[in-house]
């Protein structure tokens, strides 16, 4: 596994991971009114967006270079 496709796994996965511990959060906050549910669950969101446009001029800066 090259170094680019191990970089995508882990965007992705990491992606996912944020995307959803932050929905976990906000659900959390919209049941037990907990600012800190609210606080973590819209950074962990803030995360995963920052880390979608990060991965996306990744792979547009790295078009070039096979996944081999």
């Amino acid at each position: 596994m090259s170094l680019k496709a191990f970089h995508v796994v882990f965007l992705i996965s990491a992606i996912a991971l944020c995307l959803g511990f932050g929905a976990w959060q906000i659900r959390a906050f919209l049941q037990d009114r907990g600012w800190l549910d609210l606080v973590l669950g819209a950074a962990s969101l803030l995360g995963g967006v920052a880390l979608i446009v990060y991965f996306r001029t990744m792979l547009k800066k790295l078009r070039g270079i096979s996944y081999l």
